[in-house]
């Protein structure tokens, strides 16, 4: 029974005693069934014998375990108003974030100055000014936010994959590859290839290591989400130590070029640059309209999703190159940003429950609400210098983790 994972147990009590009860106990004590998500989670169903045998004695019984696990509808209408009223003031939120990120830098502008800029408002505004808004800081702005997005709808369709909370962009070397590609061109051409080479040498990196994890992955037997899991670890090991050899035999000169890059930062975003970020955003949105109805199946494990037709190992590769292709893409522009995956689908699971639909625009929105400010702090913590946002995000997933450990333990 430990071996097909369940996600619900039903506790069967042919009497009035406790034998349900009993039985509860000793499965959060056997030292396999408490690794199941049914028993991690406390997803029980306990029905009296009456309620399974026909006859007029189950029908109070069928009905007093309808009302006692089903939300009436009040309970669903209130849950419905939670999510709007987050989620248009997140969007709120976030259209004040990106007004304050234009404000802030190394010269310092007033809202009025940026809305003149932008030609939103008739303020006059200098030359220098217009360019600073409207080439650099815009494009900067715009970047983390289509980034952030980007990243948290990943990471919560590859949790989704792999029924595995911790699973991020970063789990299944598709930074590795991206880093191994970025840091090959840096130590060995520099910048005499154009400046487009180090984007399209990280793209073109994460997609061999994503190529690597499916081929690794095919040639298995079993393929289960743990195995995809050990596939990407793998192929991280291995463009890891690849990235470390560029890093040893090649020009130490670029060292600095190589140790900003791998630490993620928003340096290389211009208006040429913001297409690919767009194309990221616009693929992970059409696969969940798409394929929402599939998603929502495999949440209620394998099993039951291939009873309601859904070919499971196809999906998760559908679900694998999808954000495989997104991610090298945001990669390549952005550098290595980590945490972002992690931590935001936790985050809006509390408020948009497990349904794809709802869940995934709350995500993207989260998570440009929090590249947005490690933006903001990286240009401010040591201004006039700026901190690679990395830095900032690895901060806040650490903190992170350590509220969940914790939380778990009490």
């Amino acid at each position: 029974m430990a071996a097909t994972e369940p996600d619900f147990i039903i506790l069967l009590d042919y009497q009035t005693g406790s034998g349900a009860d009993t039985l509860r106990h000793f499965l959060e004590n056997h030292p396999l069934m408490k690794l199941t998500p049914a028993v991690q989670h406390h997803r029980y169903l306990k029905l009296q014998y009456a309620e399974l045998t026909p006859g007029p004695a189950n029908v109070g019984a069928v009905e007093k375990t309808r009302v006692g696990n089903v939300p009436d509808r009040s309970e669903v209408m209130l849950m419905s108003y939670r999510y709007h009223w987050v989620m248009w003031g997140s969007m709120v939120v976030l259209i004040g974030l990106m007004l304050f990120s234009i404000t802030r830098g190394t010269v310092s502008l007033s809202l009025m100055q940026v809305l003149g800029a932008l030609k939103i408002v008739d303020e006059p505004v200098s030359a220098m000014v217009s360019r600073i808004v409207t080439d650099l800081r815009v494009p900067r702005m715009l970047l983390s936010v289509l980034t952030g997005a980007g990243l948290a709808m990943v990471g919560a369709l590859l949790q989704t994959t792999t029924r595995n909370d911790l699973a991020d962009p970063f789990l299944f070397g598709l930074s590795s590859g991206a880093s191994a590609g970025a840091v090959l061109v840096i130590t060995r051409f520099g910048d005499r290839l154009g400046v487009l080479t180090l984007p399209v040498s990280a793209f073109v990196g994460g997609v061999c290591s994503a190529i690597a994890v499916m081929l690794l992955f095919h040639f298995k037997k079993q393929r289960g989400a743990e195995h995809l899991i050990l596939c990407g670890l793998a192929i991280s090991f291995l463009f890891g130590a690849l990235t470390s050899y560029f890093i040893f035999s090649g020009d130490q000169r670029a060292a600095s070029s190589v140790l900003f890059w791998s630490l993620g930062g928003l340096g290389l975003a211009t208006w040429n640059n913001l297409p690919f970020a767009v194309f990221s955003l616009v693929l992970l949105f059409a696969f969940v309209l798409l394929r929402w109805r599939s998603l929502d199946g495999v949440l209620a494990g394998e099993q039951t999703a291939l009873s309601l037709g859904i070919n499971v190992s196809r999906l998760r590769i559908e679900i694998f190159l999808c954000c495989a292709l997104a991610t090298s893409l945001m990669v390549a522009l952005t550098g290595v940003i980590g945490f972002v995956g992690l931590m935001v689908p936790h985050l809006c699971r509390h408020f948009a429950g497990v349904k794809h639909l709802l869940l995934l625009p709350l995500c993207g929105v989260w998570g440009a609400i929090l590249l947005c400010v490690g933006d903001i702090f990286s240009r401010t913590i040591l201004a006039p210098q700026e901190l690679p946002i990395g830095i900032i995000t690895a901060g806040i997933g650490g903190l992170f983790i350590i509220m969940l450990l914790a939380r778990n333990s009490s």
